[in-house]
């Protein structure tokens, strides 16, 4: 069945501009780390990615790794946009990275020239694009020189490839450097990709004083810290994974906090994963929220925190309190 886009699709969504670059972004974006893949049923991503545009969602997150087996979503992704996006496409932000384990050999990760540029070409066949719109270095590379992997930014932004380059996972300290590596090559910055949520706040000790002073936007992943910030686990652990989930963060401690956090969202008339994302939102600090989705309810619940973003000081005391218990 063909697909013809919600005339009503900017009608609901806030946008925010991506640090001193002439971008905006959905404050809530769609990721696609998890459920993308070929494993996963494509009339469910199809149906996903064609409610998220109609709920102007413009932004879409992938990486070259991505998907069972790898490169599985951006290729599932390539060909939603071809079937049904493809006149869209003026409309939309499509954004990938590299820097994880992608093919076998000494050239298939971290941050060399090789890997990065190659990773891309990939990635756009695999697309079926001439350019994506942001491309991130997905983690620093500890024994690549950080002139090289930025020098490779550089390089496919000035072979249009990429209309904008981003950095994601970087501290501080190697943000500062690879950021002052970038003007001087005269290729700026504009986004900062790293983890952000209620119970992982490592951003607010330094990076973002860099982030707002180089004007450089930040788009967050995991907001929902993979599910202990939503209803999934609030009357407990299941036995049968109870210690899967410990070894990714999901502990008894957490979801302790996360039903003392679920009782201020209802006050609020949100779910507890709205509030999350709203907090991660709060004051501007942050430009974009990546939330993934499973089904399209998800989705839909996902966006819906756009409809409450502010918060009262008398909120954000008792969110604090709950936090640092």
């Amino acid at each position: 069945m063909s697909y013809t886009a919600s005339p009503a699709r900017y009608q609901g969504m806030k946008y925010r501009r991506l640090g001193k670059s002439g971008l905006k972004l959905p404050v809530v974006s769609l990721g696609t780390w998890q459920h993308f893949g070929n494993t996963d049923m494509f009339a469910t991503n199809r149906a996903i990615v064609r409610r998220a545009f109609d709920l102007g969602v413009t932004h879409i997150d992938l990486a070259n790794n991505y998907g069972t087996p790898a490169g599985s979503t951006e290729e599932v992704i390539g060909k939603i946009l071809r079937d049904d996006l493809q006149s869209y496409r003026d409309e939309l932000i499509i954004t990938t990275k590299a820097g994880y384990d992608m093919w076998e050999g000494p050239y298939g990760e971290w941050g060399s020239k090789k890997y990065l540029v190659a990773s891309l070409n990939a990635s756009l066949k695999r697309l079926g694009m001439d350019y994506v719109d942001i491309f991130y270095t997905h983690r620093f590379d500890p024994e690549t020189p950080l002139e090289e992997t930025m020098g490779a930014l550089d390089l496919i932004h000035r072979q249009g490839k990429a209309l904008y380059v981003g950095i994601s996972n970087y501290n501080a300290e190697q943000t500062a450097e690879a950021l002052s590596i970038l003007k001087k090559l005269g290729t700026p910055c504009v986004v900062h990709q790293p983890s952000y949520s209620m119970f992982n706040r490592w951003i607010e000790d330094g990076l973002q004083t860099i982030l707002e002073k180089e004007g450089v936007g930040t788009c967050v992943f995991q907001p929902l810290q993979r599910g202990v910030l939503t209803d999934a686990f609030l009357k407990g652990l299941p036995p049968e994974s109870a210690d899967s989930l410990r070894s990714i963060g999901i502990t008894e401690d957490r979801i302790a906090k996360a039903n003392l956090l679920n009782v201020i969202a209802k006050e609020r008339g949100q779910t507890l994963s709205q509030m999350a994302l709203a907090w991660c939102l709060r004051g501007g600090r942050v430009t974009s929220v990546l939330a993934g989705a499973k089904i399209v309810e998800h989705l839909e619940l996902n966006v819906a925190a756009v409809n409450n973003l502010e918060f009262e000081q008398g909120e954000l005391d008792k969110i604090e309190a709950i936090l640092k218990a």
